[in-house]
């Protein structure tokens, strides 16, 4: 097998494992009422994580194999993986307008990074690197302040799982700072990077946790892949000197793809905040043992009321231990 193959096996397998992760974190959090950041007691969660992990791995080893602009796009493949995957295994289908649009999220992601290039790319200096992690860490703050603030569940996933985009974005940058100054001979000289790394790589993964509570599948995913490789090519545009390809040509084929994706994304949001149509109530029938009345709807004698309670008695000039008289009674008038 040629390396340009191999590289192409293994990123289409880390898409289906991050694809697994997803749906089993969608699922934890549709039937967790625990904690809905890090559902540590929940074994599946933990296997998640595994699977996350699985699938980091094997898209680092994909990038070893083959050229950044072949693998980022076919990591915009979990989503469509992800949806037949959960129909497939835990019946959790998606409906037409949330196919679409996790299709055009995806179509405008592979079409954007397959504009870009690392050519003459440089090194991330010191002043980059705080400046990039002060405005990483603010954008997710500010996410995250709104995503408690708003009321619908739709839009409270789509900014969490902007943030987690965020952080996965602002992590992915670190990966490839820290791999491009590491060496053997030092280490540990990019520790500081590695802690920052880390805390944007833990800080994503319990905010994609959050954002599949109440919102599904579909939309929180679509967010995340989306927004990850963004926000790691605009970092690599501004910070590392990288650009599109065909040049101004590229540039606006770059922003049309952005609008697709954005659409996407639009049309997943919508498709959640969408309420689902109610079904009839069927036709109340008359209850049985209550005579006529005045105040019946069907001539049915109306029964006491809430906050009222009821005496029994006997019937004067009857049998006392065969028939029974109900009155109505008002609880609070009672003594």
């Amino acid at each position: 097998m040629s390396p340009l193959a191999l590289s192409v096996v293994l990123a289409l397998v880390s898409a289906v494992a991050y694809a697994a992760a997803a749906i089993v974190q969608e699922r934890v959090a549709a039937s967790a009422a625990g904690p809905r950041y890090a559902p540590l007691r929940r074994p599946a969660w933990c296997g998640a994580v595994v699977l996350n992990g699985v699938g980091a791995a094997l898209h680092v080893a994909a990038l070893a194999y083959g050229p950044l602009s072949l693998v980022q796009p076919l990591g915009a493949l979990t989503i469509v993986f992800a949806l037949p995957m959960a129909a497939l295994f835990v019946g959790r289908g998606a409906g037409r307008r949330a196919r679409h649009g996790a299709l055009m999220a995806t179509a405008g992601l592979a079409g954007l990074l397959s504009l870009t290039t690392g050519t003459d790319a440089r090194a991330l200096g010191d002043g980059d690197r705080w400046l990039l992690t002060g405005a990483a860490f603010g954008a997710v703050g500010l996410l995250f302040a709104g995503a408690h603030l708003v009321g619908r569940p739709a839009l409270r996933s789509v900014l969490l799982a902007t943030a987690a985009g965020v952080s996965f974005g602002a992590a992915s940058v670190f990966t490839k700072a820290v791999a491009g100054e590491w060496t053997a001979r030092a280490p540990l000289a990019e520790w500081t990077a590695l802690l920052v790394l880390s805390a944007f790589a833990v800080g994503g993964l319990l905010l994609s946790q959050a954002s599949y509570r109440g919102a599904g599948l579909a939309a929180p995913l679509a967010t995340l892949t989306v927004v990850n490789p963004v926000v790691a090519a605009a970092v690599g545009v501004t910070l590392f000197g990288e650009g599109f390809r065909y040049g101004a040509a590229g540039a606006v084929a770059a922003l049309l793809c952005g609008a697709v994706a954005a659409g996407g994304l639009v049309e997943l949001t919508l498709d959640r905040m969408t309420p689902a149509p109610e079904s009839p109530a069927p036709p109340a029938g008359p209850a049985r043992g209550r005579g006529k009345g005045p105040r019946g709807s069907d001539g049915d004698a109306a029964g006491p009321e809430i906050g009222q309670g009821v005496d029994v008695g006997a019937v004067s000039g009857a049998r006392a231990d065969l028939e029974v008289e109900v009155r109505s009674r008002a609880v609070a008038g009672r003594s």
